[in-house]
């Protein structure tokens, strides 16, 4: 698939923006990922606050990320979940759930929602991630030198999809079943956007594992 990186923001703290962006720049360029920035600089004030109180700011953002989607027109959309416990994040789950209202029908998309500082209540896939595709993350995560000499994420990510495994195994394969073998994994939340509503993309969960075509689980 073609990947592109839409960077909404680029942090509140102005003077690591520049910065941020560099960073950003070179991990995406090891991932072989696309990026564009939202508004050349990056969206301001993406929150709950903004979207109750300031309703100008927010059109304005709604209507920047509704042009994206409707200039890329994707096949899948990934944005964190409504409630991980980071207000940006939030806030970018509300404003892209506003944005494909704003295009409707003219882009139908798979919606996948992600996890990182609070987990979802409802996942229903967990994705195996292969040992050295956990070292490529790693890696692109080691050119965000601010960001992980702040918190050193790139050292906690093993951690955490490890964690994701023993999680997802009960949420995801159910209650009381068989660990799943694989180390490292990441769990998702997948919706079908039809221009109107967003509805789960499968009566049951899924587990995808490294030896499964992704296409597997498209349907």
């Amino acid at each position: 698939w073609r990947i592109v990186n839409v960077a909404v923001t680029l942090g509140s703290n102005k003077a690591r923006q520049a910065a941020r962006l560099a960073e950003l720049t070179q991990a995406c360029a090891h991932l072989g990922f696309e990026l564009t920035v939202a508004h050349e600089t990056g969206l301001e004030g993406i929150n709950r606050k903004t979207r109750d109180g300031n309703p100008a700011a927010w059109r304005d953002a709604v209507s920047c990320v509704a042009a994206l989607l409707s200039a890329y027109r994707p096949a899948a959309v990934v944005m964190p979940h409504e409630r991980d416990a980071n207000s940006t994040h939030q806030g970018t789950s509300l404003l892209v759930r506003d944005a494909l209202a704003g295009v409707g029908p003219a882009v139908p998309c798979r919606v996948v929602e992600t996890e990182f500082w609070a987990p979802m209540a409802s996942p229903n896939l967990l994705a195996e991630i292969p040992a050295p595709l956990v070292a490529e993350l790693i890696a692109a995560l080691s050119f965000h030198v601010g960001e992980v000499q702040r918190n050193p994420y790139h050292l906690s990510l093993p951690a955490w999809m490890m964690d994701n495994v023993r999680r997802g195994g009960e949420v995801v394969g159910g209650q009381g079943g068989a660990a799943p073998e694989f180390p490292y994994a990441t769990l998702y939340r997948v919706q079908q956007w039809d221009g109107r509503v967003l509805s789960p993309a499968w009566e049951t969960n899924r587990i995808l594992t490294a030896q499964n075509d992704p296409a597997s689980i498209a349907r």
